[in-house]
């Protein structure tokens, strides 16, 4: 079969522009109301959208009042969510630094049950500095450190949902046995940062494991995905370095053992549609407006560790020495080089670079027609910058309406979207295998060599 696209919802607030929440074509529903998740999951599975994706942040971003926050949980929204659909992939984000492997892995093989077979685990390193004070730690966990801690975690939770072979649940009544307990092996894991002796206390999933997807560029977090990483979802503000970043995950993979085919590489795209281009930007210059400048900023800090930009001009094109050296940053180490990059590489000011990232937070964003829209995926996916799209709208619901309903026929006269699922499960739509029980030590060995 030919190579197929790939396409993610990535629901962020009310969209994906920090001012979405107040423009009017947003969802009048509280971001705690489970029927606007709903709704936007039943568009995206209506489209034959792979998944839904559910971002977190274990601290309250900014106390000013002016950005939208509060969100659920995601684990527990997906939960909810697995009852009301059923064909579309369910991704959640959860936290290698603050979270333990037993219950991560607990929690992701009731979802994958619960969904037949439709959960994906986005695994963070979690870089918002305020994190980690909500779970006793003085001082934010190192870049390095937090990858270090992710290694570990992901030897000890993949050996968990490998611990119980496929058929190691009988239930025979008749002969009174539940399980093979030859079936069922403990995992002895002790790790640098944590010690489980397993097996898990919940059976092997439909999908064996959640596929795993991650999302961070630095070097660390390239050799991280590249090791681990089934789905990748990754941030850039332009093709080149999207076909840099594509080109050289998929050797990494490939030098590790892996099959690139199955590292599925999908860039986030923020796409302001209109029937005219005219009206696209009018869209544009409406978000715009509603932008407030310490909105911006502390996003901007934040990104960078908590880096006070407030003393800085608006209007003055901004130098090197206005950031703080961006390989030393503790927080986004990837996302803060690459904002220092392009403000640097364009000549920006403050406010234009507080505009630019206020529309995608550092990922592609665009402005046009449905046509110009499509061209655009297509001229990424055939020139080798995507397998796929993170669809990240700028206001929710409106603008994944017009996605939805404009875009997507135009990807598929191409040829290059589905028109129905073909698959039951996340592994299924992504084109990814199902793993055997018992390959965590040959999984070790290989990543390790």
């Amino acid at each position: 079969m030919s190579r197929e696209l790939h396409l993610n919802l990535f629901v962020h607030t009310r969209g994906h522009h920090e001012s979405a929440w107040r423009h009017p074509d947003a969802s009048p529903l509280a971001l705690t109301d489970f029927n606007y998740y709903r709704r936007l999951a039943d568009l995206a599975e209506g489209a034959a959208f792979d998944a839904v994706f559910l971002a977190d942040v274990l601290a309250l971003g900014q106390r000013h009042g002016h950005s939208a926050q509060g969100g659920l949980e995601p684990l527990t929204l997906l939960g909810a969510l697995s009852s009301v659909t059923s064909r579309i992939g369910l991704i959640a984000t959860a936290s290698t630094t603050y979270t333990e492997p037993y219950n991560l892995a607990r929690q992701f093989a009731s979802l994958d049950h619960l969904s037949n077979g439709r959960v994906g685990w986005n695994i963070v390193t979690s870089w918002a500095p305020a994190a980690a004070a909500n779970f006793g730690h003085v001082g934010q966990v190192g870049h390095g450190e937090r990858y270090e801690r992710a290694e570990d975690f992901l030897q000890a939770v993949t050996a968990l949902w490998d611990s119980w072979d496929d058929d190691a649940v009988l239930d025979d009544r008749a002969g009174g046995v539940y399980f093979d307990p030859a079936k069922i092996r403990p995992i002895h894991h002790d790790g640098p940062w944590s010690k489980v002796e397993g097996p898990l206390n919940i059976p092997r999933g439909p999908q064996g494991r959640p596929v795993y997807v991650q999302a961070g560029s630095s070097e660390p977090g390239r050799r991280f995905g590249a090791t681990w990483a089934e789905a990748i979802f990754t941030a850039h503000s332009g093709k080149g370095s999207a076909k840099e970043f594509y080109s050289a995950i998929k050797q990494q993979a490939q030098a590790l053992g892996r099959r690139p085919d199955h590292v599925v590489i999908l860039p986030g795209i923020s796409a302001t549609i209109g029937s005219t281009e005219a009206e696209a930007h009018r869209v544009e210059a409406e978000l715009a407006e509603l932008n407030r400048p310490e909105t911006g900023l502390q996003h901007l800090s934040n990104r960078f560790g908590g880096h006070d930009f407030t003393a800085l001009p608006l209007d003055r094109p901004l130098a090197a020495g206005d950031f703080p050296d961006p390989t030393k940053v503790e927080a986004s180490l990837s996302r803060a080089q690459g904002i220092a990059r392009l403000a640097l590489d364009e000549g920006l000011t403050l406010r234009q670079l507080l505009t630019r990232l206020a529309g995608a937070r550092g990922h592609f964003a665009t402005v046009g027609t449905p046509e110009q829209i499509a061209d655009t995926i297509d001229d990424w996916f055939q020139s080798g910058a995507a397998d796929g799209f993170n669809v990240m709208p700028p206001i929710l619901p409106a603008q994944f309406e017009l996605f939805t309903e404009e875009v997507v026929p135009l990807l598929r006269r191409r040829g290059l979207f589905r028109s129905e699922y073909r698959g039951e499960t996340l592994r299924q739509h992504l084109g990814l295998p199902r793993p055997e029980a018992g390959s965590p030590a040959a999984d070790r060995a290989r990543r390790s060599a």
